[in-house]
């Protein structure tokens, strides 16, 4: 049976121990460090909230809105949305422009839509029957 028909279980763990010291070694090469895997793993933790991620995305649709605005439209409190956007700011996600007493809030660059676009179309085809 190939590791493409065999049940899922049998693909955890190979059935016999060879260590390819070539592909150790190249593997080991192209790894990130670790100071960055922590980066990207708190990141994916400050995208994990639900809450967060609605407010990201709705962000990404609006280009630039205020706290209130971005309250009833997800239909959160504000102190909720600020206590959010204070996460997402705090990791580089948005930005905030004050104009007199509102403060907007936008996406922080384009790299972030990227991100969720990629994840959401991982989502789709993961979801989609083959």
């Amino acid at each position: 049976m190939s590791q493409r028909e065999a049940p899922r279980g049998h693909l955890d763990a190979c059935e016999v121990r060879v260590v390819n010291a070539g592909r150790v070694a190249a593997t080991r090469a192209a790894l990130i460090g670790e100071g960055e895997v922590r980066e990207v793993a708190e990141l994916f933790k400050v995208l994990g909230d639900p809450s967060r991620c609605r407010l990201v995305y709705a962000l990404l649709a609006a280009g630039e809105i205020c706290v209130c605005d971005l309250a009833c439209t997800l239909d959160m409190s504000e102190s909720n949305v600020s206590h959010h956007l204070r996460v997402l700011r705090d990791h580089g996600l948005v930005r905030a422009r004050r104009e007199g007493k509102m403060v907007f809030y936008s996406p922080d660059d384009v790299h972030i839509e990227s991100l969720l676009d990629l994840t959401r179309r991982h989502v789709d085809h993961r979801d989609t029957p083959a």
